[in-house]
């Protein structure tokens, strides 16, 4: 019996190892899969434009801009004037608590005003969520600036 576990116990340490070495695998096929990902994400954002906005000249509107949302206490982006919800919320928003959020904005946090009713799927919110990490400001750039 201590053969066969010891046996178990040398394949399961030698699995990933050989995972990584096969040689049918290309690195360059999850950065592909990431990129469709996120160019995914960049037209699902367009139901999210008309109240968010993202990119270099993003400025609040109807909704607070998301530049740097991945990481970013909820309810601080300086001069939006939130919910007392999401002002009194202490989540950080990552990439599952966002896609969440997306799907079902009342449900992680009760009492916000975000109202958006897109019958959206867990994948097509996280590839939003994708997309807008991907849109995150170069370091140095504070994320969450308003524009005058």
């Amino acid at each position: 019996m201590r053969a066969i576990a010891a046996s178990c116990a040398i394949v399961l340490a030698v699995l990933p190892a050989v995972a990584m070495a096969n040689p049918n695998r290309d690195p360059s096929r999850g950065a592909e899969r990431q990129a469709a990902r996120v160019e995914s994400g960049r037209r699902l954002f367009q139901r999210c434009a008309g109240c968010h906005a993202v990119g270099p000249n993003a400025a609040n509107g109807f909704g607070p801009q998301l530049n740097g949302v991945i990481g970013r206490k909820v309810g601080s982006v300086p001069g939006y004037a939130y919910s007392p919800a999401l002002r009194a919320s202490t989540l950080v928003w990552d990439e599952r608590t966002l896609a969440a959020f997306i799907r079902d904005s009342d449900k992680v946090i009760p009492g916000n005003k975000m109202r958006f009713f897109s019958f959206m799927s867990e994948k097509q919110a996280l590839e939003i969520v994708a997309f807008l990490a991907a849109s995150a400001p170069p370091p140095g750039v504070k994320a969450g600036a308003s524009r005058p």
